[in-house]
């Protein structure tokens, strides 16, 4: 036998004032006056010819049948919201939001990331940059690049470009009173930091540099800074080479040693290994892997 269900805004007024078990936190929740909680109220209860609060001086509480009722409303607002949302995700289903570490995105990803969008002008792309770890579960986030080992629990880990560590320093400093001849001249000039990546006391025993004190000179949060200070001529960073390539093919930055430190990570592109990729998460893992071979093949020529 079918029945008649009471109004949506009732169950909806419902809901709040048994979770808050007060009429006027309810009002507050759902932006209404609490005249107009305690009017739904008495509307749900007439169209159910049921009781659902006990109503004290200063309490509120729920009836037996409100608690029955409870857990039914409580379930169906989130069938509701569930559907909501996956009509929500397949009306995106051409979004793609990628997050990827700063440094990577302004000196690696977003000078060529022009190409992808116009190849693929459907797709509404958002670029989030993050230096905290993604929790796609809780964001929502399509993929994510980042440097590290690669090995992460749960995730699909595509590598995308290894890594490694050397000087860099303007043009102006190699033309100063100071010219980085060897190792050892870094002791006339300032040292910049990158927080959490590159050890200037690793290099410098590498290098076997006197005199030099690894200790001092400022220190950045974020790779790209440390770059565009060495681009500035404030000083020599000790740089991740997928970061400084183009600055170094363009003049802005020189390489003055041939020292060269591996790094031990490297980039990977990462989505969860329980979320089938869409078309644009699949066309831009595509693209950017061509992006990297594209730099391979002419590096190997060059």
């Amino acid at each position: 036998m079918n029945h008649k269900l009471p109004p949506l805004t009732t169950l909806r007024v419902f809901k709040a004032a048994a979770h808050s078990l007060s009429f006027t936190e309810a009002a507050k929740e759902l932006n209404v006056t609490q005249a107009a909680v305690s009017h739904q109220i008495k509307s749900l209860e007439t169209f159910l010819d049921h009781p659902l609060f006990k109503r004290g001086n200063r309490s509120l509480e729920l009836t037996p049948g409100g608690s029955k009722l409870l857990p039914y409303v409580d379930q169906a607002f989130s069938v509701l919201q569930s559907g909501i949302e996956a009509i929500m995700e397949d009306e995106n289903k051409n979004t793609l939001t990628v997050t990827v570490l700063p440094s990577f995105a302004s000196r690696w990803l977003v000078p060529r990331l022009g190409l992808f969008i116009k190849a693929h002008p459907d797709i509404d792309f958002r670029l989030a940059p993050s230096r905290g770890l993604t929790n796609f579960k809780r964001e929502k986030i399509d993929l994510a690049i980042r440097y590290g080992s690669g090995q992460y629990t749960g995730l699909h880990s595509i590598h995308l470009l290894d890594e490694s560590i050397y000087p860099v320093c303007s043009p102006k400093i190699m033309a100063g009173p100071h010219p980085l001849s060897c190792s050892s001249d870094l002791k006339h000039h300032v040292l910049l930091h990158d927080e959490g990546h590159g050890d200037w006391r690793k290099w410098l025993l590498a290098a076997k540099a006197d005199g030099v004190d690894a200790s001092k000179g400022p220190v950045y949060t974020d790779s790209s800074m440390a770059v565009q200070s060495a681009i500035e001529g404030d000083g020599v960073a000790l740089a991740r080479s997928q970061l400084v390539k183009s600055d170094i093919h363009r003049g802005l930055l020189v390489k003055p040693f041939d020292i060269v430190q591996p790094s031990r990570f490297a980039y990977y592109l990462v989505y969860p290994d329980d979320q089938p990729a869409t078309l644009a998460m699949l066309a831009f893992m595509e693209w950017i892997q061509e992006q990297v071979n594209e730099e391979s093949q002419y590096e190997d020529r060059t």
